[in-house]
């Protein structure tokens, strides 16, 4: 099990092999826009909750959900921010951006690996964080079992290769501590219709 500081400087490649590409780069925005970022989204965005079925029963999603076109003319003013603060560090013509706001140490998301039809080939996933510093857990699917824990603090920005889907899971699990909210931008390139 291996576990990453986020006072490191620079980027910090988790693995990089055959089995995909992750690297986590902190403080990619500074502290003071990845707060007003932060406020503006966690205020302005209408965000939305949903519920599935887990375990042969219906439940609700333990977080509050958002998506927009990038190419949409009604895309809230600082996700144009954030969008080229993400260009500026990754050359990739992302498409789309979903959001999740964890509003407490309770909101969560289960391992998974993203559903490789709604990903172009060869694109990363670039997920900048927001606000509350939360762990997220990425573990291979088989052995050897490699596990990374890894904070992911506002302003900071994890990649992950398209290849790293086939091998890995990610995840945000829930927490004994308090903690206050968070938001996850993740931006992708998706297939045209």
């Amino acid at each position: 099990m291996a576990s990453f500081s986020l006072f490191a400087a620079g980027p910090q490649v988790l693995f990089d092999d055959a089995s995909g590409r992750v690297a986590y780069t902190p403080d990619v925005v500074p502290a003071e826009t990845a707060q007003a970022w932060f406020t503006q989204l966690f205020e302005g965005i209408a965000w939305r909750g949903g519920r599935r079925v887990m375990y042969e029963r219906e439940v609700d999603v333990p977080r509050l959900r958002a998506h927009f076109d990038l190419a949409d003319p009604a895309l809230p003013a600082p996700l144009h921010e954030v969008l080229a603060a993400v260009r500026a560090e990754v050359d990739a013509p992302f498409t789309s951006v979903g959001l999740n706001l964890y509003r407490d140490e309770h909101d969560s998301v289960a391992p998974h690996n993203d559903k490789l039809e709604d990903l172009v080939r060869g694109y990363p996933i670039a997920l900048l964080s927001l606000g509350a510093t939360r762990e997220m857990v990425i573990r291979a699917k088989r052995p050897p079992r490699r596990v990374l824990h890894l904070d992911l603090a506002a302003g900071s920005l994890l990649l992950m290769d398209y290849a790293s889907q086939f091998h890995y899971d990610h995840g945000i699990p829930k927490q004994r501590a308090a903690m206050g909210p968070r938001i996850s931008l993740a931006f992708r390139v998706r297939p045209t219709s």
